[in-house]
């Protein structure tokens, strides 16, 4: 079942998320719910507060958005290591219409756990590690307008304020 996606400034996307105790039916509904969302939205990332659960689970898939070929599911992810640096040019299904360039590391290493509860440990570059940084970022509470400078976001708050007002 496709989800809506929750935009700024909604209070769950500031939130930083709790761990996840245990895999659960209800978890592994909310999973393939959120990979159906990500995939119906065009999107190649997706984390749990972005459809109002303050939870540490994020969807990614690097590969799209037309593309469906490397599906990761990741239950409580942590970045274990970080290499370079590169500046990201990136979008958000929280937050249209914004977009901006935001420093990232090159390479992550990234743990956690699959959709079943195994250990996972992914090795990433490029794309993939974009997503993963972008991903993991919402699970803390940061948005993309979180990185950008006080002009920039006041002008975003600007124009949200106007489509609430014109909803």
């Amino acid at each position: 079942m496709k989800l809506d996606i929750v935009k700024y400034p909604e209070a769950v996307l500031a939130e930083k998320c709790s761990e996840v105790k245990e895999i659960t039916p209800e978890l592994k509904e909310l999973i393939d719910n959120m990979v159906e969302t990500m995939y119906e939205d065009d999107g190649i990332g997706l984390a749990a507060p972005q459809v109002g659960k303050a939870i540490r689970l994020i969807v990614i898939d690097p590969s799209g958005p037309k593309s469906r070929e490397d599906l990761h599911v990741i239950v409580n992810p942590v970045i274990i290591e970080r290499e370079g640096e590169v500046d990201s040019e990136e979008g958000c299904l929280s937050c249209p219409g914004f977009s901006c360039v935001v420093k990232r590391s090159e390479k992550v290493t990234v743990t956690g756990m699959d959709e079943n509860g195994n250990d996972v440990r992914i090795e990433a570059d490029q794309m993939k590690a974009i997503v993963l940084q972008h991903e993991i970022d919402h699970l803390e509470g940061i948005t993309l307008v979180n990185k950008v400078g006080r002009l920039k976001k006041a002008m975003y708050d600007k124009k949200i304020k106007k489509w609430l007002k014109n909803q």
